[in-house]
């Protein structure tokens, strides 16, 4: 057999893209089987690698579980952080790209993010990660809409309950309850409501 015919040498990944290997593979795993399914000797079959190098990774199946929420946050943030860069200065622009953002995020990752988030709901990890990603989104929130509220100020307990009904209303919508629009419009009102609570309309005399 000559040179050119000789089959190419397998490359090796680098941590970094093996670690992506492997949660978008997982991701796949929830999406056709469900978390039930999920446990790290099925993934490193699925991903053709030897369990070490996933325990490596994730060492236990919570840990796996708690990289997928991470993942997903981790992304849903780097998006919405970009389009509050490039969206006008008005808080109707601003209120649209939240609500926009959150509930595409959640449709494009489909039934697969409630499903890991159940699996997680008596975990440590993920409530620590929930926090973590929680006040990274509400920051961000803030500081795009305290400029147009009463006294340049959106209270914590007015964006967690925006934050409550993003959730939620994601959900429905992931579920096929409501449209992705009904869930968008009805966030944005809320949105809307939160920021102008308490500015007094001028009257005439």
């Amino acid at each position: 057999m000559s040179s050119t015919e000789s089959p190419a040498p397998r490359r090796r990944l680098s941590r970094e893209d093996r670690l992506r290997q492997l949660l978008d593979v997982a991701w796949q795993l929830v999406r056709e089987e469900g978390t039930e399914a999920l446990t790290l000797g099925r993934l490193a079959e699925l991903a053709g690698v030897t369990k070490p190098v996933v325990y490596d990774h994730f060492v236990t199946r919570a840990g796996l579980l708690a990289a997928l929420y991470e993942d997903f946050d981790g992304r849903q943030n780097q998006v919405f952080a970009e389009a509050l860069d490039t969206c006008g200065a008005t808080l109707d622009e601003r209120a649209q790209v939240i609500a926009s953002c959150y509930v595409d995020c959640v449709l494009l990752q489909g039934r697969e993010i409630p499903e890991v988030i159940a699996a997680l709901s008596s975990s440590p990890e993920l409530e620590t990660l929930k926090r973590k990603y929680e006040a990274i989104f509400l920051d961000k929130c803030r500081a795009a809409l305290s400029p147009f509220a009463p006294g340049a100020r959106v209270s914590q307990a007015g964006l967690r309950a925006m934050l409550g009904a993003a959730q939620s209303l994601s959900q429905a919508a992931a579920s096929g309850e409501i449209s992705r629009d009904e869930a968008q419009q009805e966030l944005l009102a809320t949105i809307l409501a939160m920021v102008n609570r308490g500015r007094v309309e001028p009257t005439c005399h």
